[in-house]
């Protein structure tokens, strides 16, 4: 059986096993694709992997910070 698959000059994934989808911009907020880039991620082409990975740093502010969470909700409303 052939390794070559193994082998293959990619682009690495992003991915940093942080896999939580933003409910507002729909991204990832670990490695800020798509969930359909997520899922094409293995058969998407070296030159569109490149166009993801160049795009992705810009994504960033994209994401609110979150505000606390319930606790910080519980504390204002007190």
């Amino acid at each position: 059986m052939s390794d070559i698959v193994w082998k293959r000059d990619e682009i690495e994934s992003p991915c940093i096993k942080v896999c939580v989808i933003h409910p507002e911009t729909r991204l990832c907020t670990g490695c800020l694709r798509t969930i359909d880039e997520i899922g094409a991620w293995s058969v998407m082409s070296a030159e569109d992997r490149r166009a993801v990975m160049v795009e992705l740093p810009s994504r960033a502010p994209r994401i609110a910070q979150r505000k606390g969470g319930r606790a910080a909700r519980l504390k204002r409303a007190h």
